[in-house]
């Protein structure tokens, strides 16, 4: 992550997902671990679409955002070419 280019702003959606209210257990399970359950919060969340860009922006690696776990997102960096 890059926080020093980060601004509040930057991170100000991240006070209304779900996954704020849940806890990061969910979105960041041990490596072989289902991320059925995280998946599910997201699709609940009213913002998971801000999550994604962010997750995408930021090149997060690890972890569930905007409802896709990495391997989903390597996928979709690629699509995006």
């Amino acid at each position: 992550m890059h926080t020093e280019t980060m601004t509040a702003t930057d991170i100000a959606w991240q006070e209304q997902a779900m996954c704020a209210q849940t806890g990061a257990d969910f979105f960041f399970p041990e490596p072989g671990s289902s991320v059925r359950e995280a998946k599910r919060i997201c699709e609940l969340c009213p913002i998971r679409s801000a999550c994604l860009e962010y997750a995408l922006i930021h090149d997060e690696r690890f972890g569930v955002w905007g409802g896709l776990s990495e391997k989903e997102r390597l996928q979709l960096r690629r699509t995006r070419g």
